[in-house]
């Protein structure tokens, strides 16, 4: 199978849902599985007393408040629907993360095919609950998360009737130090869990997805945006289009470079095997019964004579005719 890639357009297009629609086309342009938004009804997710988080600050300011900066950057359901349906117009999925009830509600109506919930909603039991009891495929993003917290929403969605739960290791900070990106908690995950596993990836490039990819991950989940200079808290932290194409590219040919876990000789390389490989031959003029000796012998290219792994087998064998300099040996 293989690895499942999200383009997360996440609020990047401002409220705009001609932006959220370029970020679309973008998307399938550049090869992702999925196009993601984020649906919210801003009131049920931010008191009018949160604190935007520092990184939001110094991407929008600290003037107005976070229930504000929501409010602007959020449009409603009806956008989404048709959102949804310019995705499947143009040949690409459509998947949101809800961040309230109401929100999972109306994505419930949309018959969505997996189900994602965001890092900051793992502590959230009616929230849990209510994706449970949509018994559909969860995608569970697991940043600033203990092993205890994820256990317990895994239990809470498994109670509630979900089968299918992929696990996404993720660190929240926008954009993530690499040094904090942490990929081998990916196999912890894979160990503890026995779930799928992947990484939803915050750095500023995309050299932390190809990794991940060749340590397991069968989902990746990048933020990406038209233009990084836009105003908005996510953007610095996101992909522009043909940066995105180029980590899909990239994350692609890694799935092909991993191959087997059994090693073998491809067919690409078989044919290179006696032009680099070396046969046992005659290093000088050698007369018919002479006897084989580290003298007489070396070994040169091709390989398509004795193996000089017979080497101290053909020692001390007499030849059974002449051979002259650089002809390869026979018994």
């Amino acid at each position: 199978m293989s690895v499942l890639i999200i383009a997360e357009a996440g609020v990047n297009h401002n409220g705009s849902l001609e932006r959220a629609k370029e970020m679309a086309r973008a998307a399938k342009q550049a090869g992702a599985d999925i196009v993601k938004y984020q649906t919210a009804v801003p009131e049920l997710v931010v008191s009018r007393f949160a604190e935007k988080a520092e990184y939001q600050k110094e991407q929008t300011g600290a003037g107005e408040s976070q229930l504000e900066m929501t409010r602007r950057i959020h449009f409603g359901f009806d956008c989404h629907k048709e959102l949804k349906e310019y995705c499947e117009e143009i040949g690409i999925t459509y998947l949101s993360t809800p961040f309230d009830l109401a929100s999972i509600d109306f994505l419930a109506s949309l018959d969505l095919p997996v189900y994602k919930i965001p890092s900051g909603e793992i502590t959230n039991l009616p929230y849990l609950e209510k994706i449970a009891a949509l018994k559909k495929p969860v995608i569970l993003s697991t940043g600033m998360s203990t092993l205890p917290e994820i256990e317990d929403a895994i239990s809470v969605l498994e109670d509630g009737g979900v089968e299918d739960i992929t696990l996404l290791h993720c660190n929240t900070e926008y954009p993530t130090p690499y040094e904090d990106a942490n990929l081998l908690a990916m196999q912890e995950l894979a160990e503890q869990f026995g779930c799928r596993v992947g990484f939803s990836d915050h750095t500023l490039g995309w050299e932390a997805d190809v990794a991940a990819v060749a340590l397991g991950a069968q989902v990746i989940e990048k933020h990406f945006t038209l233009d990084k200079t836009l105003e908005g808290p996510d953007h610095k932290a996101s992909l522009e289009p043909d940066e995105l194409a180029a980590m899909i590219r990239a994350v692609r040919h890694t799935e092909l470079a991993l191959g087997s876990r059994h090693k073998h000789v491809t067919e690409s390389e078989a044919k290179n095997m006696t032009i680099a490989r070396k046969s046992i031959i005659a290093s000088r003029p050698i007369a018919e019964g002479e006897v084989f000796t580290e003298e007489n012998l070396t070994t040169k290219r091709p390989g398509d004579g004795i193996s000089p792994m017979r080497w101290h087998e053909v020692l001390g064998q007499k030849a059974k005719r002449a051979f002259g300099e650089d002809e390869k040996i026979e018994l």
